[in-house]
């Protein structure tokens, strides 16, 4: 087993190789690049080299081509002549294979579900995906408090909207400490929650969540698993698509030990369109992602991301990418080229040739590439053809994606959703106790000939109190009845309406009397 990664040849003819360091993969890198100048390539050899040396790794397919690591390259392929004369050029032996790998996909059509409760998503993470300001942020940690608090488990959609739901009915009640719920803020979640839903983003809250053990698989030869997740019509929620991602990441970062300085990463993470990431992201938002990938270093882990420009990543994420890999960049406007000379800056220099002209000029598959030498040091920059790769360039078909879905160990285990007792579930046991409870109260309010309300809602109370005792207190259970009904069918009919189910609206009738008595 070998120690680096060769990423192709540099040098004036390009016979100097060019590797990524194993032992300094974990500290992070920066693949960037005009569209159509090779980044998915160079994203694809990397991937290869990493699963090679036994390290997973979790990468985005945007376009659909990384699928191809599934399968060898062929020579027939309409690149084959082409990869053959760079492998010449750079001194390697082609050698065609597939690598073992893993397809995720959202809504479970070109991949293994991807999953997650609501719980583990969170509500800052939520927040972000939904575009809530800071005060409706607010408001739903107030709702996941008090799922908590309640003991009402948040694992998929349903629940969600059903403690929104109760939060809405009932904002004057909820604990005073927590500051005041104002119900526009409730309304605009749940029409948030609502777009989110039309867009498909419902499928990935549920159960059986995804478990990083899953992602951090070797093959039987020893072989990383490469985990795919199918992007390409993610891509069309772009915020849904960047924060299903950072939620890996936050994962990762949040369960995984440390190991310091391992001789490789435990696991390799590319993070593709990086520039979603961070467009609109609050102070909080960036100085968290820093610190992930600050520290998440320490516990193994390798972050590269996969963007256009080095400018889309915020200086202080920029700062912890030692190695990099710079492909061509277009400098057509004054901004862009201040731009180019701020990317150019970032490399050590090279007294043979200038960086800035370098990232202008190179061609497609070649690169400005700059790998963390001995003791971290940054490596002087160099102008590299990158390697061809071994496995398929391009995607693959339909069918052949489906036979190696059916062929993982991890088919059985994701493909059935579970829907456990939770939140939803609680909710309406609660409704269905308080609805009989209601009833049963109306009966002994009523008189015991006419039947009590009869249709025009007609009822006199005189009777029952004709004679009350001096000392009696004021009877109060009729008026009492009457409000505590009214507030429970408000609430009952706002929840059926989540529900959106005539049993569901049975179902609901009567919670506000018995959530906050317990299961």
């Amino acid at each position: 087993m070998t120690d680096r990664i060769f990423a192709g040849g540099g040098g004036v003819d390009y016979a100097e190789p060019q590797a990524l360091l194993l032992g300094y993969a974990n500290r992070h890198g920066l693949i960037a690049g005009a569209t159509g100048t090779g980044k998915t390539v160079t994203l694809q050899i990397l991937a290869e080299g990493f699963s090679a040396a036994g390290v997973p790794v979790v990468l985005a397919d945007v376009k659909g081509d990384l699928s191809g690591l599934a399968k060898p390259g062929v020579a027939e392929g309409k690149l084959h002549e082409a990869f053959v004369k760079r492998s010449q050029t750079i001194g390697l032996d082609l050698e065609y294979k597939a690598f073992p790998v893993a397809f995720w996909d959202i809504w479970g059509e070109q991949g293994h579900p991807l999953r997650a409760t609501v719980a583990e998503m969170g509500p800052v993470l939520i927040a972000r995906m939904l575009e809530l300001t800071e005060p409706q942020e607010g408001v739903l940690n107030i709702a996941f408090r008090l799922a908590d608090e309640q003991g009402l488990p948040l694992l998929d959609f349903k629940d969600l909207t059903a403690v929104l739901a109760f939060l809405a009915e009932n904002a004057k009640s909820i604990n005073p400490a927590w500051g005041y719920v104002a119900p526009a803020s409730i309304g605009a979640i749940q029409r948030r929650l609502l777009v989110l839903e039309n867009q498909g983003g419902a499928a990935m809250f549920g159960e059986p969540a995804l478990e990083l053990a899953d992602l951090m698989r070797q093959s039987d030869d020893g072989r990383g698993v490469i985990n795919i997740l199918a992007a390409d019509r993610l891509m069309n929620t772009p915020r849904l698509y960047s924060m299903v991602l950072l939620w890996i990441l936050s994962e990762l970062f949040e369960e995984l030990p440390e190991v310091g300085n391992p001789d490789k990463p435990r696991l390799v993470f590319f993070f593709d369109e990086a520039h979603l990431l961070f467009d609109g992201a609050p102070k909080a938002l960036i100085d968290r992602i820093e610190q992930v990938a600050r520290l998440i270093r320490s516990k193994g882990v390798g972050v590269y991301f996969v963007t256009q420009n080095p400018a889309d990543v915020p200086e202080v994420v920029l700062g912890q990418l030692g190695n990099r890999v710079q492909h061509a960049l277009r400098a057509f406007t004054a901004k862009d080229q201040r731009e180019l000379r701020q990317a150019a800056q970032n490399y050590r220099a090279n007294p043979r040739f200038s960086i800035e002209d370098a990232i202008r000029e190179v061609g497609t598959g070649e690169a400005v590439t700059s790998f963390l030498e001995a003791k971290g040091v940054p490596g002087v920059a160099e102008r590299t053809l990158i390697r061809p790769p071994s496995s398929f360039n391009g995607p693959l078909t339909l069918a052949e994606r489906a036979a190696v879905i059916a062929a993982s160990p991890l088919a059985a285990k994701y493909e059935k959703l579970l829907d456990r007792d939770s939140a939803f579930e609680m909710l309406a046991r609660r409704a269905a106790r308080a609805a009989d409870e209601a009833a049963g109260a109306a009966a002994e309010v009523a008189p015991a000939e006419g039947g009590g309300y009869n249709r025009a809602r007609r009822y006199d109370p005189t009777p029952r109190y004709r004679t009350p005792k001096a000392d009696a207190p004021a009877p109060k259970r009729s008026s009492g009845a009457s409000r505590s009904d009214s507030v429970t069918q408000t609430f009952a009919k706002s929840f059926a309406r989540q529900l959106g189910t005539k049993s569901g609206q049975a179902l609901v009738r009567g919670i506000l009397g018995t959530l906050f008595r317990g299961k």
